[in-house]
């Protein structure tokens, strides 16, 4: 059995943070039931058509979920939707900003009916406060959150290559669903669950927020290199490949100099003997570095770091990660259904003896509609009724 084997949940989501946090919780076994528009669906089916014709974004967040189409705006899809809720666990919705509420679908409207159910509600900027009826993007919250002051180079800002604030509002979702999960075993209660995407990538911020602690100078944009820790980064080898690496304390300083540079007067250096002064002086050691790299190639810069014991990694792209011996070493590839097919998927992190994480096939556009009502006790008729009526 999963953890959440026999728990239902009810989620009216689209793009990324409801549907990443969603996925995870039928990972452990839960069973999702995805309400989608008719025709239309969640708007990241249709992001692009990158797998098998399939949109990348929407295979990786909505495998071993149940499709059912609703036009929540027709008055019979409020009885489907009592029906849904009354037998439901957990309530997951990131609707536009007081979409929920003019539906009923809140805490205080349902408890009567379900004491028991959890509503999670994931905005962009939370349901109070002057931005809480602000429309919230991926992108924008980066740059509301000072994610992107400290992201990209010098001259230039950038933003994450993955929806970092959607994901960290997703991972913060699901951690939340489970402790009132654990809460509801302790009071037989259920509640409301406020996530605000600012504030999940607001915490998320760390160090650069308190390095700027006090109106001190924030970390400066850095590109791939770390921007108060040197050396951390990528340094070309002579033969062109770029390797990463990373020193974090003084003994690994002493070592670097020793056996990777096999210099080491620079240990004697007043530039150089101490994080804060290899920061300062980064532009002078940088030059040292690629100098003595300058005879080597990759493979040997890395062989050198290996024997010192410094930290290293490959510069990978897609291609390296879906190729990468250590995910296939470990074992973490499966394959999962979809409309298109069986496609690939990773494991989820982590695991537990026992329990093979549940890696079901990725839902076609109101593929269980008929097996959701049936499950609610609607007949065939009225079914096909809906249907034609335009509930579904």
């Amino acid at each position: 059995m999963g953890p959440l084997d026999g728990l239902t949940v009810v989620t009216l989501e689209h793009a990324v943070a409801g549907p990443f946090a969603t996925r995870q919780l039928a990972d452990l076994g839960a069973r999702v039931i995805k309400v989608e528009r008719p025709g239309v669906g969640d708007f990241a089916r249709k992001y692009d058509d990158r797998v098998d014709g399939l949109a990348s974004y929407f295979v990786w967040a909505n495998r071993s979920k149940e499709s059912l189409t609703l036009n929540v705006k027709h008055p019979q899809a409020d009885e489907v939707l009592t029906r849904l809720l009354a037998e439901a666990d957990v309530l997951v919705q990131n609707l536009a900003p007081g979409a929920a509420e003019r539906l009923g679908l809140t805490y205080d409207a349902l408890s009567e009916a379900n004491p028991g159910l959890i509503v999670c509600n994931i905005s962009g900027y939370g349901p109070d406060g002057p931005d809480c009826g602000r429309k919230a993007y991926d992108l924008l919250v980066q740059a509301e959150a000072g994610f992107l002051s400290v992201t990209g180079t010098p001259e230039e800002a950038c933003k994450s290559g993955i929806s970092i604030a959607d994901i960290a509002a997703g991972m913060y979702a699901y951690s939340n669903i489970l402790a009132a999960l654990i809460r509801r075993g302790q009071t037989g209660k259920g509640g409301t669950i406020d996530i605000s995407m600012l504030e999940a990538l607001a915490e998320w911020m760390s160090y650069p927020l308190y390095y700027a602690y006090d109106g001190a100078p924030q970390p400066g944009r850095a590109g791939a290199m770390h921007a108060t820790i040197f050396p951390y980064g990528p340094f070309p080898a002579g033969d062109g490949a770029v390797v990463m690496m990373g020193l974090q304390n003084e003994r690994e300083w002493k070592t670097f100099c020793e056996k990777v540079m096999r210099n080491p007067e620079l240990l004697t250096d007043p530039r150089f003997d101490s994080n804060a002064r290899r920061a300062e002086n980064k532009e002078a050691l940088t030059a040292l570095i690629i100098a003595a790299f300058a005879g080597l190639t990759g493979t040997e810069v890395i062989a050198r770091l290996d024997d010192a014991g410094i930290a290293n990694a490959r510069m990978n792209d897609m291609k390296g990660l879906w190729d990468h011996p250590q995910l296939k070493a470990r074992d973490r590839w499966r394959e999962v259904g979809s409309p298109s097919g069986p496609i690939p998927a990773l494991l989820p992190p982590g695991g537990f003896d026992g329990y093979t994480p549940r890696m079901d096939p990725v839902p076609d556009l109101g593929e269980h509609n008929d097996a959701v009502l049936e499950r609610l006790g609607y007949g065939a008729d009225e079914i096909a009724q809906m249907k034609a009526g335009g509930v579904l």
